[in-house]
């Protein structure tokens, strides 16, 4: 049978998607369209330039070019989904829609993938948006720089080329969605881990101010960035590393056969030697590549976005259980990190340990740094942004004999109603609640439609939580004592 095609128009020209008909509705796909000029040749490590325009049709029914980026290192690289298309046109990104024609006026989801900015892209089919637009919304996936290309500080050319990326990505939906179906005055930003925090940093600086109405951040709030100094320590380092000068000319002259593996390298070294004198401040986060800036401020109430903002209950138990890390870290390591983060570690880890008796030193720095990376933030946006909804993810994987817990990344496949593609398995186990993630992708698609979730906005006061398990409820201030901890430290 002829596969079902349907075509929209461009300010770029016309593009031609696939056409799927079921019984709960028909969802056109239009794939690997471009919003930007490659990143490549004398537009390398520039900001995003605009697409070149093209005649007839074009096909958009298979994934564009990725990112370049290096695979995440084991054990990491089978448990969160990823994928690599080769190909210099990777300023791209993907849609789906129900209503394919000019005039629905359908809300519409744009989501930012995570990947420590270093990995990751929204062409996985961990991310495909069917369930979305069979919701009654447009789904918007797409591929930002990465890396070095996207966030490593260089004299000469602009910071930030992969957020400068995103806010393009989010001009051409603004120019061109209502082809598509969807309302460019009703578009909601959602992204996960780095792309929560790259909204984050779009919110503290408004960047896109006046892209998006609405924005959920998963795992990221505005925390997170380096300042100048510390992302140059960082450049020199990658450049030693490669025997060059820390310069544009110089990296642009390293194939990325060179350069990919490189920057993998240095994330372990960071890792391995967590020395500020070496990394500045990369050492709290071990995230070499991401946003540089000299500082952020919270948005505040006049930010003018509605927000829902959370986090998991065990989000750093993905970088300890699969690894082993979880039963082998001392009591000095996790005393010398809580102190790291700014907390008193003789006042701090006993309140830690009266709602875990048995913990051992590793899980105890397991829910100490989730609240540094994670918690925290999200609550301080929730508290600079009146009317913000707050939630925490808590359903535990059984996966490492139950250790993963309710970790890092492990909401996504209940957010996107994808609980059986497989590569999500390695993460989730075999019997994932479809309950839970019906209950979790009917909130995302209202909070798009109406900017409620379906339960109470967070407030400084009763602190209302939508906490998520097997069987959702609403708590108010959640581990209230640990939050406590934190006052004036982050």
């Amino acid at each position: 049978m002829t596969p079902r095609t349907t075509v929209c128009t461009t300010e770029q020209g016309a593009v031609r998607g696939r056409l799927s008909v079921a019984a709960d509705g028909c969802v056109a796909s239009f794939l690997g369209v471009p919003y930007a000029a490659p990143p490549f040749g004398p537009r390398r490590f520039l900001a995003p330039g605009p697409p070149e325009p093209w005649r007839g049709v074009r096909d958009a029914t298979a994934y564009g070019p990725t990112a370049p980026h290096a695979p995440y290192a084991p054990p990491f690289d089978t448990l969160i989904p990823e994928n690599e298309i080769p190909g210099e046109d990777c300023l791209n990104l993907n849609i789906w829609t129900p209503a394919p024609e000019p005039g629905a006026g359908l809300p519409v989801m744009v989501w930012l993938h995570g990947g420590a900015f270093s990995n990751g892209s929204g062409s996985a089919s961990a991310y495909d948006g069917s369930a979305f637009a069979r919701g009654g919304v447009v789904c918007v996936t797409l591929n930002y720089r990465l890396g070095s290309d996207g966030f490593l500080h260089l004299p000469g050319v602009p910071d930030n080329r992969g957020l400068l990326d995103q806010v393009a990505a989010l001009r051409w939906i603004r120019a061109n969605i209502a082809s598509f179906g969807g309302d460019p005055d009703r578009v909601t930003v959602f992204g996960e881990s780095a792309g929560a925090m790259s909204i984050g940093v779009l919110l503290a600086t408004g960047l896109a101010r006046g892209l998006f109405r609405r924005a959920i951040l998963q795992s990221g709030a505005c925390h997170h960035y380096l300042r100048p100094s510390s992302a140059a320590l960082i450049t020199a380092r990658l450049a030693e590393k490669l025997g060059i000068e820390p310069t544009v000319e110089s990296f642009a002259e390293v194939p990325l056969a060179d350069l990919l593996p490189a920057q993998a390298e240095l994330r372990a070294e960071v890792s391995a030697r967590p020395d500020p004198a070496l990394w500045g401040e990369a050492v709290l986060n071990l995230m070499p590549f991401e946003p540089v800036t000299a500082g952020l401020s919270l948005p505040g109430p006049d930010c003018g976005v509605d927000l829902l903002i959370g986090s998991n209950r065990e989000e750093y138990r993905l970088f300890l259980a699969p690894t082993g890390l979880l039963d082998a870290i001392p009591d000095s390591r996790l005393r010398a990190t809580t102190a790291a983060y700014g907390l008193n570690p003789d006042e701090a880890l006993p309140v830690y340990g009266t709602t875990r008796p048995a913990a051992t030193p590793g899980e105890l720095l397991s829910a100490v740094a989730t609240d540094w990376f994670y918690r925290i933030p999200a609550l301080r946006l929730a508290e600079s942004v009146p009317g913000s909804h707050l939630y925490e993810f808590a359903w535990r994987s059984p996966q490492f004999a139950g250790h993963l817990g309710a970790c890092h990344a492990l909401e996504l496949p209940f957010v996107f109603n994808r609980l059986h593609d497989p590569s999500y398995a390695p993460m989730l186990g075999t019997r994932p609640p479809q309950a839970l993630a019906d209950a979790m992708h009917t909130a995302w698609l209202s909070f798009v439609k109406t900017g409620n979730p379906g339960w109470p906005t967070y407030g400084t006061i009763t602190r209302t939580t939508m906490v998520f398990t097997e069987a959702p409820t609403l708590e108010s201030d959640p581990r209230s004592q640990e939050r406590l901890l934190w006052e004036g430290v982050r």
